[in-house]
């Protein structure tokens, strides 16, 4: 799943003269000396031009029989040309898919089940919030790429001002307070618009709620457990401080334009969000923070939903070997590093999370990613996710409908629409 704000990302730029995928399957590929010619879909904005180069050319050095052709995708309607894809003979080699779109890939059966490659590839020190959504009916198709969750970005001078430290918020509890002596005056401690679901989903997830689960092969919504309840009486209480909409998500109006804009001490984002908001009000320059969303008790940090990107290869593909050994090389540990210098993203693994620790942004999110979450890993939360009642259930709580019979008719359309495909 795509995260927004990845702003401050440099657009990707393809190589001159690379073609359309091909997967034909004479191994040479066009490259010279009989060498194997791979092609690779990568998504628009998700590393720069600079790291792309960087890498083909470490890789191919390092297996000159194997060439790289990338082409750059858009992520609008992704979803459908993958399918398409998948279905056909021309897949490319190599996809980068959203963590969260591998289940509905994998369903078709046209992904190649990479389980027997968990091992060699240190899976087991890779995020959940990757690795769970990158497996289907407990096989492992998709490899954690690279991820990204939402923090807390904040204005360092407003916090001064109002004498709020930022180390001394631990605990939700401590958040809450220190929010409400931010907002005063013409200043909101914090904009929170009423329809970010992924915050309210980590929320939920810190109340040990689930927002659907599943039971002999049916899912049915849980938005109206007592802990999802819990979850969203939260995000009520926080909202309120702050002139957020409440019909509306962190699109209507930017949430980076409202902070550049005026006196907002807190908004909920990725850390690019940050570089959006200078962009909009230079003066902010070296004037904004970041720290991890606060969980329920001072040694956990909040649950968030990670973000990213997971690696597939196309059962269609006939250079399947080569196809593994790009993706083994992009994924290990020595790329990881760079990739996570270059892009501010967390790495894959918990254990290389030292690798951004002299970046303010990335390293609040490592932490949160420790706690990181994926949505329900099934086919069918597409179909949650186009209508979307959770939005829907957030404003009605927070116009003063009631929690439980909100949250009751929430949870019926998410099962509906699970159940349903539609």
């Amino acid at each position: 799943m795509k995260l927004r704000l990845f702003a401050g990302v440099s657009v990707l730029v393809v190589t001159a003269g690379l073609s359309a995928c091909s997967s034909s399957s004479d191994d040479s590929g066009g490259g010279s000396g009989g060498s194997t010619t791979i092609d690779v879909w990568l998504m628009r904005d998700s590393v720069s031009d600079r790291f792309q180069k960087d890498f083909v050319k470490g890789f191919e050095t390092a297996h000159p029989d194997i060439q790289v052709k990338v082409q750059i995708q858009e992520w609008d309607g992704i979803g459908e040309k993958v399918t398409a894809a998948l279905a056909g003979r021309d897949a490319p080699d190599v996809i980068e898919t959203g963590n969260t779109q591998v289940a509905q890939f994998a369903q078709s059966g046209g992904l190649l089940d990479l389980s027997d490659k968990v091992g060699e590839l240190g899976g087991e020190d890779w995020l959940k919030g990757l690795a769970e959504p990158g497996a289907y009916e407990g096989k492992q198709y998709g490899i954690p790429y690279y991820a990204a969750n939402r923090v807390v970005v904040y204005r360092t001078d407003l916090f001064k001002e109002a004498g709020v430290d930022t180390a001394a918020i631990k605990t939700r509890d401590q958040w809450i307070a220190a929010t409400k002596k931010l907002n005063t005056g013409d200043t909101q401690g914090i904009y929170l618009p009423g329809q970010m679901w992924y915050t309210l989903a980590g929320f939920v997830w810190d109340e040990g709620g689930e927002l659907a689960t599943e039971s002999g092969g049916k899912w049915q919504g849980n938005l109206d457990t007592p802990e999802a309840v819990r979850g969203m009486e939260f995000y009520e209480k926080l909202q309120a401080l702050g002139k957020g909409p409440k019909d509306s998500d962190e699109d209507s109006p930017p949430q980076a334009d409202v902070m550049a804009k005026g006196k907002v001490a807190q908004v909920i984002s990725t850390p690019g969000g940050a570089n959006v908001v200078i962009e909009n009000n230079p003066e902010l320059k070296g004037k904004l923070g970041f720290f991890p969303i606060p969980g329920k008790t001072a040694g956990t940090p909040g649950a968030v939903f990670t973000g990213g990107s997971d690696l597939v290869i196309p059962t269609a593909s006939a250079k399947q070997d080569a196809a593994y050994t790009f993706i083994k090389e992009l994924t290990g540990d020595a790329w990881q590093k760079k990739l996570a210098v270059a892009m501010s993203y967390v790495p894959n693994k918990t254990t290389l999370s030292d690798a951004v620790a002299s970046d303010p942004g990335a390293s609040a999110m490592a932490v949160g990613a420790a706690e990181g979450h994926a949505t329900p890993n099934t086919p069918g939360w597409a179909a949650v996710e186009a209508k979307n009642p959770i939005k829907d259930y957030m404003t009605a709580v927070l116009t003063g409908g009631d929690a439980k019979k909100e949250a009751a008719t929430a949870s019926d359309a998410i099962t509906t629409a699970m159940n349903s495909g539609s």
